[in-house]
């Protein structure tokens, strides 16, 4: 496992500890279920819950001899439990305790999970507000496209926040499956009744049809929507990265003092936060290909899934719980500099506004052709002349002879360009925007 990212809520759930509770739980819930329809003796589901315990040192010292964990698991609790032990793990194979248990341990995680992503979301939410009406230029192929604001990129990453909410979801619900069906999934030594029994203890739903085990497509999808969930926090801090090159220095991530960016060079603030998190989304796609890759297994199963489950599940959780905080903390500290932002916006002396000077030229007659060549020659001139854009079209006779200077100077009205950020905003955050808070803040 990822230790040295463990926060302890998501490392107890994927502890040896936690791993026998549920397996515990299983057996227990099975005891409860076969001597509620007398295939057990009651006294013996009774002693199995009342006594039912187990020691790791022990279970370990005995594996060493068995080379089976569930065997030296249940040899362990059977010590406890006594004379009734013979009743534990009544006609059960490994993989219904292993399985089902697992299908817990996997539930509780995306809790977690889905409790850090709402309070990503809370704290992009809150930044996205602030800066919702702070102008930057919005760059498409890293070129100076046309203006936007902060805080309508910080809504795009909570919708697509949102999305990955339900594919956690989603998933969760795929994996939140039982299956005490036997060796090769024909209930051959206990009735369905038993598995749907256990299930409905668990809070799980039972596996419509299994082989030995629960099939592998649920735990490839769960790994997919945590790896997508993954490229999403790739992407977000991909761009803070982008943004703080120097030549751009719209955003940082927090720096905290004391804190040191270089060994060599004490000038440096790194944006460090970000970058480990494009790494750690890398280790995620990684393992949803090794969930892939467990998909199909010999006949009704071998183990080779069980070695790869070991590292991709706990991994891959604990991974994306400190994505998640650390980019939230990210979030809530992130440095913007508005001023900056509309220092870069003005810096391509106004092309970034030939768009609305070819609408208001097709609005007045001229072809869209002929606008576009008008526009674009004047743009092009901008560029290799390093002169003012506006300037230039107020002096080019053939645009002048449709547009008054008004209309050109309406053409670069920053206003006019952003005054449907409101309205995306209620879109994306389905709620009303006060009009004290609506006033808006363009410089």
């Amino acid at each position: 496992m990822i230790a040295r990212y463990t926060h302890p809520e998501m490392g107890r759930i994927w502890s040896d500890q936690r791993r026998y509770e549920t397996w515990l739980l299983v057996e227990t819930a099975a005891a409860d279920a076969m001597a509620a329809v007398g295939i057990i003796p009651s006294e013996a589901a009774r002693d199995i819950r009342e006594r039912g315990a187990f020691d790791i040192a022990r279970i370990e010292e005995i594996e060493r001899t068995t080379q089976h964990d569930v065997i030296a698991f249940t040899t362990a609790v059977a010590e406890h439990v006594g004379p009734s032990a013979r009743w534990l793990h009544f006609g059960l194979t490994s993989s219904d305790v292993i399985d089902t248990a697992q299908a817990l341990q996997m539930g509780e995680a995306c809790d977690v999970v889905l409790r850090d992503l709402a309070a990503l979301s809370a704290a992009i939410t809150e930044r996205a507000f602030a800066l919702r009406r702070t102008p930057m230029i919005g760059r498409t192929h890293g070129v100076h496209a046309e203006p936007m604001t902060f805080g309508l990129k910080l809504a795009l990453w909570y919708a697509e926040l949102q999305r990955d909410v339900e594919r956690v979801r989603r998933a969760r619900a795929v994996v939140s499956v039982g299956k005490l069906s036997g060796a090769v999934g024909t209930f051959a030594h206990l009735p369905p009744q038993i598995e749907e029994d256990v299930c409905r203890r668990l809070g799980l739903e039972p596996a419509p049809v299994a082989s030995q085990v629960i099939q592998r497509d649920r735990h490839a999808e769960l790994l997919g929507a945590l790896a997508i969930t993954g490229a999403s926090l790739e992407k977000f801090a991909l761009e803070i990265r982008g943004l703080q090159k120097t030549e751009i220095g719209e955003v940082e991530e927090p720096f905290a003092q004391g804190q040191k960016g270089s060994s060599a060079m004490p000038h440096k603030r790194n944006p460090i936060g970000c970058e480990q998190i494009v790494g750690m989304a890398r280790l995620l796609r990684g393992n949803a290909h090794a969930a892939l890759e467990n998909v199909a297994l010999w006949h009704e199963r071998d183990i080779s899934h069980s070695s790869v489950e070991r590292v991709i599940l706990p991994d891959s959780f604990i991974a994306l719980d400190h994505m998640l905080r650390r980019f939230t903390r990210i979030v809530q500290g992130m440095i913007v500099h508005p001023e900056r932002m509309l220092e870069n916006l003005n810096r391509s002396r106004g092309v970034v506004f030939s768009g609305s000077v070819l609408l208001a030229l097709a609005a007045r007659g001229v072809s869209r052709e002929q606008a576009y060549e008008w526009v674009q020659r004047n743009a092009m001139r901008s560029y290799d002349e390093q002169r003012d854009f506006k300037a230039l079209l107020l002096g080019d006779d053939d645009i002048r002879r449709v547009l008054s200077s008004d209309e050109v100077e309406r053409a670069f009205d920053l206003d006019e360009q952003l005054k449907h950020v409101d309205d995306i905003f209620n879109r994306v955050f389905v709620q009303a925007i006060s009009p004290a808070s609506a006033e808006p803040a363009l410089r």
